[in-house]
């Protein structure tokens, strides 16, 4: 018999519950990108809604014969202004923008906490797709204003408010996908690299949106828009909600006490069981590496955290019945100030390269690409390092602590130069993403997995849901305080930064203590 090709040995290497977990690991992937892919624009074309004209008189004295020359195919509206897109080209206009990103992220923060909580009780797949197609909808919707010469503040406004209710169908249905397909206690360093797909959506989104934004700002919009109602048909035909919809396991294969963790390959043994508790199969996928009470004393019979209704694994939990359960209430709170640090670089970046730097819209939106490269590589790291450590929280910390001095850096060294630039950019979007996506997802599937819901896997959506409802009310605040703060100088933007990272570290401040005394304590055990 004939030795079987390469390709073939290497396909037939895998089992096939591994090869449907692969692509739902990239489906799920590619359709959060495009969420984010869809997001990105406005903060793009910023620069373009309001262009610098000072002396404009001057300008065009000067410069007539390079404007002539560079009259592109599309033609601009005739009541376009010279300072930019009315009503955006006059001296408040970092406040309309602001109330723009405020739009969108208010309408995203206070429809979230509602998402989850129905997204647990329809299908996946119709709700994520009826998700995606009227997001496509309405981002493509701002960028008509363009075609159709609108000028109206609030239709701006109405176009960002009800994309951002409709983008909130989102995360918590792709979360508790990739949760049903690999297992309720996902390892940091597995969530950090399917997390980055917020990074690549934004790198994305960021290079389509420049691309078309100095000669047609409008499909700066259509095109994302078109692009995630694709992946809207895509998730309707493809995306499967559960393993045992095709026969598949629910989770990996491994032992009975034990299994292995991909990021270090070293095994996580079980604590030591009384008697009775030792008669009961234990599920591998329940153990976590968020310290909790459980973990630190000898009683393993602490109170349920959650009402009735969630100890049958069947109904859908309560709201208070999330809120109770340790640890969601401090990792929320996190990551409202995490969130409003990384949402302010997310939709003021470009504007404030733009100023500093001296660059035109697309080389703005082409440079501020770099913060979300960086962003990767922390959210990598983040989940890497917690997975070493097996503390979530002293992670957090660790980054958070760092974070704040880079960005009083950050602040000073953008203004040196290009290259020193770019330097803070892969740094700053490494240490202040790295806890924002550790939050979000690892954290998030440990907190929806936790002992008190007695096996209830239909929690994961609303934890997620709160955890990422609540850090979108700080997205939303970030860009309109920079809208506010912006125009006394950019140094006070970045101290409020500083600050909200030093908040955010605060309300971390009793995990950590927590974490770091079950370590004390589990090293004495050990001494013993």
């Amino acid at each position: 018999m004939a030795q079987l090709p390469p390709g073939i040995r290497f396909i037939t290497s895998f089992s096939r519950d591994q090869w449907y977990r692969a692509f739902i690991f990239t489906l799920t992937f590619f359709l959060y990108a495009s969420f984010h892919l869809s997001r990105k624009p406005i903060s793009i074309v910023k620069g373009e809604l309001h262009k610098h004209c000072a002396a404009s008189h001057e300008v065009e004295l000067s410069s007539y014969r390079e404007y002539a020359a560079q009259i592109q195919p599309v033609k601009k509206p005739s009541n376009a202004s010279q300072c930019g897109w009315e009503p955006f080209d006059k001296n408040n206009y970092k406040q309309l923008l602001g109330a723009l990103d405020y739009s969108f992220l208010c309408a995203y923060a206070i429809g979230m906490y509602l998402s989850g909580i129905i997204g647990e009780r329809l299908p996946i797949r119709y709700y994520l797709t009826v998700g995606m197609l009227a997001s496509g909808l309405f981002t493509a919707m701002f960028g008509l204003g363009y075609f159709y010469n609108i000028h109206n503040l609030w239709f701006y406004i109405m176009a960002q408010i009800a994309n951002g209710l409709v983008q909130t169908t989102g995360w918590p249905s792709v979360v508790t996908c990739i949760g049903n397909w690999f297992g309720k206690g996902r390892r940091g360093l597995i969530m950090g690299i399917w997390n980055s797909h917020t990074s690549v959506g934004n790198i994305l989104g960021s290079l389509i949106a420049a691309y078309w934004v100095s000669t047609c700002w409008g499909l700066s919009f259509v095109m994302p828009g078109v692009i995630i109602a694709v992946m809207g048909i895509f998730c309707f035909l493809f995306l499967i909600e559960h393993p045992k919809d095709i026969s598949c396991s629910s989770t990996p294969s491994s032992s009975s006490n034990a299994f292995l963790n991909g990021a270090s390959r070293f095994r996580v043994h079980m604590p030591t069981l009384n008697a009775k508790e030792a008669s009961k199969p234990q599920d591998p996928e329940m153990q976590h590496l968020l310290i909790d009470s459980e973990n630190c004393t000898a009683s393993q019979n602490s109170s349920s955290a959650v009402t009735g209704e969630g100890r049958h694994g069947t109904s859908a939990i309560s709201f208070l019945g999330a809120l109770r359960i340790p640890g969601v209430i401090e990792f929320s709170l996190c990551l409202l100030f995490a969130k409003l640090v990384s949402y302010t670089f997310l939709f003021w970046l470009p504007l404030y390269i733009t100023n500093v730097e001296h660059l035109d819209a697309k080389r703005a939106g082409d440079l501020s690409t770099l913060f979300d490269v960086g962003g990767i590589f922390g959210g990598i790291l983040a989940g890497l390092i917690s997975d070493r450590l097996e503390k979530r929280a002293s992670t957090c910390g660790m980054m958070l602590l760092l974070a704040a001095p880079t960005l009083y850096m950050f602040s000073a060294v953008s203004k040196m130069g290009l290259e020193a630039t770019v330097v803070m950019l892969l740094i700053s979007g490494a240490l202040v993403n790295g806890p924002y996506a550790l939050i979000t997802t690892a954290v998030s599937a440990d907190l929806g997995t936790h002992k008190s819901l007695k096996g209830n896997a239909r929690a994961l959506s609303t934890v997620t849901a709160i955890i990422d409802g609540t850090g979108s009310v700080g997205a939303a605040l970030g860009p309109l305080l920079a809208g506010l703060i912006s125009p006394s100088g950019w140094n006070n933007v970045f101290y409020m930064l500083m600050v909200a990272d030093a908040c955010a570290l605060l309300f971390l401040l009793r995990l950590i203590q927590k974490e770091l005394r079950c370590n004390a304590d589990h090293t004495l055990f050990k001494e013993h």
